[in-house]
């Protein structure tokens, strides 16, 4: 049985009636992930949860050790991953405490972040005009919905570098692009989840204003903090209702077979170690 895989902050792992709960660390080519990884049962259904920072938020945006996380992810069995965000609203009507469940990233990092498990002799382009699997937004979208919060059906996700907050005119700028909301991490998760052939997709909370709205205080950590405790319950509730649409889905994983013919390179010109760090993404094309 494949399982589902849950990103988010710590404490997710605490969702009433998850079962046969227990810790498990995975070793990777990348390094180590954020944290061990908590897998439980929720009604029968197999999960992974995993705090992106580490528990007691130790490691920043720029930090996180993506690769390993995703590649952890796949070892695991995992073929779709939801992703529990807090973000800055940029739009008037995406209040603070609201759900966004987005479709589109613009992406602002700064080239630091390794973003690809294709390097080092081994080339591969993967398509990515939807960002986020389409069919998983449909069901995070239905279960948020249901769960009572308000929630925003689609919108921009600027994905800034960070750790800093953003200056009121880059704040600005992203509204004038329509962005409607910012964050400093989801990009990065999209894109090598894409490349692992996981299904990918992300309920953003909204906890702030950033620094552009004339009536309301600049961002402030505190503030986070406040709402993000607040949403906690919200956040296990949607957990709670998206995981039996997850699992009653019917035929592949939507994003099964794109890497297929990603892979550019002459297959026996890739390198030993190169080939071994990818054979769980891409071996059975090799």
């Amino acid at each position: 049985m494949s399982r589902i895989g849950v990103i988010g902050g710590s404490g997710l792992y605490q969702i009433e009636g998850l079962t046969n709960v227990r810790e498990q660390r995975v070793e990777t080519p990348y390094g180590d992930p954020s944290d061990a990884f908590i897998l439980g049962e929720l009604d029968g259904i197999e999960m992974a949860f995993l705090p992106r920072h580490g528990r007691g938020h130790v490691v920043n945006p720029t930090e996180v050790p993506y690769r390993a996380n995703i590649w952890g992810m796949k070892k695991l069995g995992v073929d779709w991953i939801v992703s529990v965000s807090a973000v800055g609203s940029l739009q008037e009507e995406i209040e603070p405490g609201h759900m966004v469940v987005i479709d589109q990233f613009i992406d602002r990092t700064k080239g630091v972040r390794p973003v690809t498990f294709y390097e080092n002799g081994i080339v591969g382009h993967v398509p990515f005009a939807d960002p986020v699997c389409l069919t998983l937004r449909r069901y995070i979208l239905e279960a948020s919905q249901e769960s009572g919060a308000v929630t925003h059906d689609g919108g921009i996700y600027v994905n800034m570098e960070g750790p800093q907050f953003s200056t009121r005119a880059e704040s600005n700028l992203y509204r004038s692009w329509g962005a409607r909301v910012i964050g400093m991490t989801n990009l990065t998760e999209a894109k090598l989840a894409r490349e692992a052939e996981i299904s990918y997709a992300t309920l953003a909370m909204s906890t702030d204003y950033d620094c552009w709205h004339p009536h309301h205080d600049d961002v402030r950590v505190e503030d986070i903090i406040k709402v993000l405790n607040a949403n906690v319950s919200m956040a296990k509730e949607v957990i709670r209702r998206v995981a039996p649409k997850i699992a009653a889905h019917q035929g592949p994983v939507p994003v099964a077979g794109c890497m297929a013919s990603a892979v550019m390179t002459d297959h026996d010109r890739i390198p030993a170690k190169t080939r071994a760090a990818v054979d769980i993404l891409v071996g059975k094309y090799l």
